[in-house]
C-alpha cells in the first residue's frame, strides 16, 4: 500500500501549508493582501483512459462466472439440502470499454500567480444490457483539492499551469441480479457456509486519490480557455457487499486524462474598487 502512505503524507504536508498560510495572515504579516484575491469557476470534460486492472476489476466483479443462486432440492425430500445454480445471462452482456467521458466542476480561488481549487468530478453512467433482470452499470465520481502556479505570470494572455492536488474517488456498481452469495469461514463446509441476498442497488467502494496535471490557457480577463493533460493515482480495495467483502485488494485504477475547461475569474474586492471609482 505504497500509494497510501503516500497519499496520506502529500495530505498532512498540503494541509500543513495551508495552515501555515492562514496563520501568517491572521498575524497580519502581510504574506498576502486579501483584497488582491480572485474567485473562479470552471467547467470542463476529459477523455480517460484506464489502466487495464482497472477496467478488468470492474468487468470481473460484474461479469466473470460463479455467480448466481441457492435452490433448495425439494425433489430429495431433504429441505436442508440444495445446490447452487449458475446465472447464464451473464454471457449476454457486453464487457466495458478502458475509457469514458469524465465532467468536472471546479471552484477555487486565485491569488497572483497561485490557484488552489476543489475538482468536483462525475462521469455519464456507463450502461450493459443483456438477458438477466437488470442493466450491468457503473459510475464513479469524487474529488481533488488541487493546488496550481502560473508559469508566465498573473495576467498573461498565454499561461502554463502545472498543478497537483489530493482528493477520493468513488467506485459504484450494479449487478445484473440479487444473486447469493455463499460465504465460508472454515471447519465442515456444511456447518460454515452462509448465504447472503445481494439487494437491487449499487454497491460502493472508496480510495484516496492523488493527482497531476499541466494545463496550457488562453485567457482575455475574465474569461479563460484551457487545454489538459494528467494522471490520476487510484488504489481500489475490495467491494463490501452486505457485510461481505468481495473482489481484490489494492488494484490499480489509475487513469490518464486529456481535456478541455472554461474558467470565469471573478474581480477581487480591489479591483471592483478601482472599478466603481471611475
Amino acid at each position: 500500500m505504497r500509494i497510501s502512505k503516500t497519499v496520506f503524507r502529500l495530505s498532512a504536508l498540503l494541509i500543513g501549508l495551508f495552515a501555515a498560510t492562514e496563520t501568517f495572515a491572521d498575524a497580519e504579516s502581510s504574506f498576502y493582501e486579501k483584497e488582491h484575491i480572485r474567485g473562479f469557476i470552471s467547467v470542463g470534460g476529459d477523455y480517460r483512459n484506464m489502466n487495464s486492472e482497472h477496467i478488468k476489476y470492474i468487468n470481473r466483479l460484474l461479469f466473470a462466472g460463479g455467480k448466481g443462486f441457492v435452490v433448495k432440492d425439494a425433489a430429495s425430500g431433504d429441505s436442508t439440502k440444495a445446490s447452487f445454480v449458475g446465472d447464464k445471462a451473464l454471457s449476454s452482456y457486453d464487457h466495458f470499454d478502458d475509457y469514458y467521458l469524465g465532467l468536472h466542476v471546479n471552484i477555487g480561488a486565485q491569488y497572483k500567480q497561485f490557484l488552489t481549487w476543489f475538482d468536483v468530478n462525475f462521469m455519464p453512467t456507463q450502461v450493459s444490457e443483456g438477458d438477466g433482470a437488470t442493466d450491468a452499470s457503473w459510475f464513479a465520481y469524487g474529488a481533488d483539492w488541487m493546488f496550481g502556479w502560473k508559469l508566465f505570470g498573473e495576467n498573461t494572455i498565454i499561461n502554463l499551469i502545472p498543478a497537483v492536488g489530493i482528493g477520493f474517488n468513488l467506485l459504484n456498481l450494479h449487478f445484473i441480479n440479487s444473486y447469493d452469495i455463499l460465504s465460508y469461514d472454515g471447519g465442515a463446509i456444511e456447518d460454515q457456509i452462509t448465504v447472503t441476498d445481494m439487494r437491487n442497488r449499487y454497491y460502493s467502494t472508496f480510495a484516496m486519490t492523488f493527482n497531476i496535471e499541466l494545463e496550457l490557457r488562453f485567457s482575455i480577463d475574465p474569461i479563460s480557455i484551457g487545454a489538459y493533460a494528467g494522471y490520476r493515482f487510484i488504489r481500489y480495495n475490495e467491494i463490501e457487499v452486505e457485510d461481505v467483502e468481495y473482489g481484490s485488494s489494492d488494484v490499480n485504477g489509475d487513469t490518464f486524462f486529456i481535456g478541455a475547461r472554461v474558467t470565469w475569474t471573478f474581480l477581487s474586492p480591489w479591483q471592483k474598487k478601482q472599478r466603481d471609482r471611475l
